[in-house]
């Protein structure tokens, strides 16, 4: 082949390209954020909702590995709004109190066991979320 021909592409190599300077380390940082945005719900419970929301639509396209971490998360939050109406519909018939507190666990628990699997690489999906996105 001359230095004028095109050479043909690798058909075995991978279509999908991390844009300019992007590492799976700082994909896992920020995806690690995202879970761990959530806990903010302890302190102003409006913001553990938007934080991680707003994070994954400004990097999703910068960082596309952020995607799988921002469905699974924006799932999860609408699941358990979900389930806290549910509860606290059913507080009067008094399975709502226990349903409340165990799911007021699993609302600091699992963006806790997210965040560490986005550390490390993994997507880990949330037990009990509904798959909307």
């Amino acid at each position: 082949m001359n230095e004028y021909e095109p050479h043909e592409a690798n058909p075995y190599e991978s279509s999908h390209f991390a844009p300019d300077g992007v590492t799976d380390a700082e994909t896992n940082q920020w995806a690690m954020a995202m879970h761990l945005s959530q806990l903010a719900n302890c302190v102003l419970p409006p913001a553990g909702w938007i934080a991680p929301i707003v994070i994954w639509q400004l990097k999703k396209n910068s960082l596309p590995g952020l995607d799988g971490h921002g469905r699974n998360i924006a799932n999860w939050i609408i699941s358990s709004l979900i389930y806290t109406l549910v509860s606290a519909a059913l507080v009067m018939v008094l399975i709502g109190v226990p349903m409340l507190i165990v799911l007021g666990l699993l609302v600091v628990i699992f963006p806790i066991i997210g965040g560490i699997k986005a550390s490390d690489g993994d997507v880990w999906k949330y037990p009990g979320a509904f798959r909307i996105f």
